[in-house]
Parts: C-alpha cells; structure tokens; sequence
C-alpha cells in the first residue's frame, strides 16, 4: 500500500523535529546525534497505520496520541531515543513491555533479529499482532501477560524495553537482561515526576543505573 503524498511530507518533517529535540535535549542524555539506523526505522515506520482512524491526521505530529483502553503511542521523538538508548545490533533479541498498538515493536523489528513484546490488555494485543501481520513484521512475537514478570522462557535479552512507568525497578525484567544487556525504562508514580533511566547488566550480575530524562508515562499496572 503506498501511503499518500501529504503523509510522506508530514513523515520527514517529523524526523527533522526529532533530530532537532535531539540535539536540544542533549544536556539530558548525553546524545546530541540518534544512530542513522534509528532515525532510518523511524522513516520507514507509517506510524499513521497504528493509530485510530480519526486520529491519522495527526499521525505525524511530534505527541502522544490515545490508542484506547487509558493508553497511549509514545511521542516519536520519546521512541526515537528509547530506541536509541538500547544500542542495538542487527542480531540482538529484545523484550518489550507494553505493546499498545504496536508502533515501537515495529521500530525494534527494523533493527533487530527478534522482538518479544508483552501486552496487558488481550484486544490491544490482538489488534497489534494484526497490525504488524500486516505491514510484513514477522520478527515480532506478541503474548498477553504482565509486564512486570517480562518473559521468563524467551530470557535471556539483549536489551529491554518498557513503554510504561513503573514505580521502581522490576527484579524480574533486570533479571532477565543478558550479561551486558540494556534496560531503558520509566521509574515513578502515576501522575508525578518520572524518570527515564537506561540500566546495563554488569559481568558480575550488578546494574549499573543513569538517569537519563524527565518524561510522563501512563503507568504500568499488575496482572492482566
């Protein structure tokens, strides 16, 4: 499916607000400049095929945007430097906690060999697992479940990703990172100040932890 004229503007014009707040957030995160893969995924991505019809006018601007259930699809600049933060080599397998619609699993699959993602609520899951059918992703691995106990049977991971907060640090998720895996995710209560924090597994099994970012999340809930 080709995607209409105005989205291909609209795309590029977002990827240079994403470089721009890059470079204007580097005090923060240290990274002036995101990977060229990155910023390739992020080009490649119709992120207007992963929201509701009625919100694909605004597909394309630099925001989050409801995807129902009390959820959202993170701002691009927000996946783009997620992304980034993992480091990710073209054969790394990676956990994802929180699937949504499936726009940040799809950014993952443009760069990685494997992606597991984790989703709550069964008919988002199910509506991302159609999706990223689709758009031809079949790297992607999407289960219903609690993101908080990660994927035990898939573990160990090059790197994990949360794309809610968490009120503190899941043993679980840190437990399941490989020797030298990375953990970017979002620490603090619902409604208040967070963190986004990237964690390193060290060779003798401690995390290393860096603050990276003041950011705003919906929160990640227990169960299913």
């Amino acid at each position: 499916m080709t995607d209409p004229p105005e989205m291909d503007a609209a795309r590029v014009a977002l990827l240079d607000e994403i470089v721009r707040e890059a470079a204007e957030t580097a005090a923060w995160t240290g990274r002036a400049h995101l990977a060229p893969r990155v910023l390739q995924a992020m080009a490649r991505v119709p992120r207007h095929r992963f929201v509701a019809r009625q919100q694909r006018r605004f597909a394309y601007d630099n925001r989050p945007l409801p995807i129902g259930y009390g959820q959202t699809i993170s701002q691009p600049y927000i996946v783009a430097m997620m992304t980034d933060l993992l480091d990710l080599a073209p054969m790394d397998r990676v956990l994802e906690i929180g699937t949504g619609s499936g726009y940040q699993s799809a950014v993952l699959a443009e760069l990685v060999f494997a992606v597991f993602s984790v989703e709550q609520h069964p008919k988002l899951a199910a509506g991302a697992r159609e999706r990223l059918a689709e758009l031809g992703y079949a790297g992607v691995e999407v289960r219903v479940g609690d993101g908080n106990r990660g994927w035990p049977e898939a573990a160990p991971f090059d790197a994990i990703l949360v794309t809610a907060a968490a009120p503190d640090f899941p043993p679980a998720l840190e437990e399941q990172l490989a020797s030298g895996g990375r953990l970017v995710i979002p620490v603090g209560p619902s409604g208040g100040a967070q963190t986004l924090w990237r964690c390193v597994r060290n060779p003798d099994t401690t995390i290393s932890r860096e603050r990276v970012l003041p950011v705003a999340f919906v929160p990640l809930l227990p169960g299913v």
